[in-house]
């Protein structure tokens, strides 16, 4: 959705209200004491569903990302654009400046709540088909005087190592007889290390057990061949970079820039929402201005019968 429409569409609170009503009703309501979805009444004068059954009353709010902030569902909504408004994303900053607000921990704790239901929503999915897997090392943020004491190069205490998975579909040429490949969806989760256990568990959270997956010849991979259909052991090589893991590392390169070139340097304690935001959006580079509508359908779903 671009700026010019949003103004048109969402002009108050009220607008805003109306939409996230439907959203809603379309999504279901959950309530907390029956525990289910029930059939749900809608009372326009408080503004809020009660429930059938019984009667407990849910704010347009309750079960979503919304749910007991202060702010407006104006300035959640504009806070929605921004965040699917471009490609790269942010700084906290820009993005404090924008919606107005005065304290910039409002602005922080906003953008990880709508990064954390991005990752939430991509949880939903599995990888599928052609699966390539690798690990990324990414810089994170470490206080100055401890910097000294760490050392550099793979597996420094000032790097962060993240499970990067990538769909990839064979497609060829039928003119030239060239072969190539097309990427589709990606995962991203950070590790605490590089352990046979780490990697067994991410990827039997995030690659379909039937997928054909592609890695390096890293030992602790060895039982990988276990979890899917087919796992291929590929050479680590500047071949293998461009070929059979070509688009596993052009993420990671892709991860890199934006981290860098956006937010300078990230905490471990909120990269995997970093992580969360970079791959929902590379998950829907296709969506255009869809992105807008399919953002405030991940805000409104469900989640919290889950963690219940």
């Amino acid at each position: 959705m671009t700026i010019i429409e949003f103004i048109r569409y969402f002009p108050n609170e009220e607008s805003c209200e109306a939409l996230l009503k439907e959203y809603r009703e379309k999504t279901g309501v959950y309530c907390k004491t029956c525990k289910g979805f029930a059939k749900q009444y809608w009372f326009s004068g408080r503004k809020f569903f009660e429930c059938s059954v019984c009667r407990r009353r849910t704010s347009l709010k309750a079960g979503t990302v919304m749910e007991s902030s202060n702010l407006s569902l104006h300035t959640w909504f504009t806070a929605f654009l921004l965040m699917s408004a471009t490609k790269k994303g942010f700084s906290c900053l820009e993005f404090q400046r924008q919606l107005g607000l005065k304290r910039y921990q409002t602005a922080f704790d906003l953008m990880h709540k709508i990064r954390a239901v991005m990752g939430k929503r991509d949880d939903l999915y599995l990888l599928q088909g052609m699966v390539e897997y690798d690990e990324a090392y990414v810089e994170k943020a470490t206080r100055k005087k401890v910097q000294e004491r760490l050392k550099r190069g793979k597996g420094s205490q000032k790097q962060s190592i993240v499970a990067v998975a990538s769909e990839s579909t064979p497609l060829e040429d039928l003119s030239s007889g060239k072969k190539g490949k097309h990427c589709g969806f990606f995962k991203m989760k950070k590790l605490e290390d590089v352990s046979k256990d780490s990697v067994e568990q991410f990827v039997g959270k995030a690659v379909a057990s039937s997928s054909v997956l592609f890695t390096d010849k890293n030992t602790a991979y060895v039982d990988l061949e276990k979890m899917v259909e087919k796992h291929i052991k590929v050479k680590s090589s500047k071949d293998s970079a461009n070929g059979e893991l070509n688009w596993v590392h052009t993420a990671i390169s892709n991860l890199k820039k934006n981290l860098l070139g956006i937010y300078h340097m990230v905490s471990e304690k909120y990269l995997q929402n970093y992580l969360d935001e970079f791959a929902y959006k590379l998950n829907r580079r296709y969506f255009g201005e869809k992105l807008f509508d399919r953002l405030i359908i991940a805000a409104v779903y469900p989640y919290v019968q889950h963690s219940e």
